[in-house]
């Protein structure tokens, strides 16, 4: 059944999505559906990693560790991928975790039990559960599945409880390089009332490429992932600055619901 855009949630939104691809357009087709206008700004691209030697090894001993913790889907993707080729039949008895829905998800539909915080998606939400306090994670050997570069809470925190970490690097993450007509699109011309800066990285990068073009960039509604990100933003100069509980597409639909519910009423 087709979704009449004039009765739509989001039916007259136009909404900017800085997220890597295919995410971008994944998360623009949901919005769409959904009654948005929609472009994709990807500032961010995934570049895997071919692993060295020691990296090769982390994954084909996979069954000395007790958990294995994936920061992204984009992380867990690439480690399932790297992982089929060693394991036909995956470890018993390890945990799989990801810091939300999104990335429980992928290891889920991999053939192996997922499991994400019940409330949250981030390191903090992790950090949070049963399963890592430092009761649990004492002396227990840990897989964190990252990017080459990312925060270091998850590690230290870790490190901290008594966990002995291992950090598996699987991708890099380098700056999309846009023309400057490109940018004029989607930040001037589509006059986005909404945009989707789902890192702290992606919203250092819409600042660079869209305070010189956009003079209205800090008046838009900015939809962030963490509040430690909406603090950036904040201090940036945003003025309306949205959290989304979930990085899942209704988890943010409700972050867009929301804004538009907001500005409609007036307020910032």
């Amino acid at each position: 059944m087709v979704t009449n855009p004039s009765n739509a949630p989001l039916a007259g939104r136009r909404i900017l999505v800085s997220r890597p691809e295919p995410k971008a357009t994944q998360t623009c087709r949901a919005l769409e559906q959904v009654g948005a206008r929609t472009q994709a700004l990807p500032l961010i691209a995934i570049q895997p990693r071919t692993l060295d030697g020691r990296e090769r090894s982390l994954i084909q001993e996979l069954d000395n560790f007790q958990k294995v913790v994936a920061v992204s889907p984009n992380a867990a993707h690439l480690l399932m991928e790297q992982a089929d080729e060693w394991w036909p039949q995956w470890p018993v008895g390890l945990e799989w975790w990801g810091p939300g829905e999104g990335t429980a998800r992928v290891f889920s539909e991999a053939g192996v039990p997922g499991q994400a915080p019940a409330g949250g998606h981030n390191s903090e939400a992790l950090l949070n559960c049963t399963a890592f306090q430092p009761e649990a994670v004492a002396d227990q050997k840990i897989l964190v599945a990252r990017g080459e570069q990312g925060r270091e809470l998850l590690l230290r925190t870790l490190t901290q409880r008594g966990a002995r970490v291992e950090v598996l690097p699987l991708y890099a993450r380098t700056a999309v390089e846009w023309p400057q007509a490109g940018i004029q699109d989607r930040l001037v011309s589509f006059d986005p009332d909404t945009v989707l800066a789902l890192s702290g990285e992606t919203l250092k990068h819409l600042l660079e490429v869209g305070q010189n073009t956009d003079t209205k960039l800090r008046q838009r509604c900015l939809v962030v992932p963490a509040e430690r990100v909406a603090q950036q933003a904040r201090d940036a100069g945003f003025r309306d600055v949205r959290v989304a509980l979930a990085m899942s597409p209704d988890g943010l639909i409700d972050a867009c619901m929301a804004s538009s519910s907001m500005r409609s009423n007036g307020h910032s």
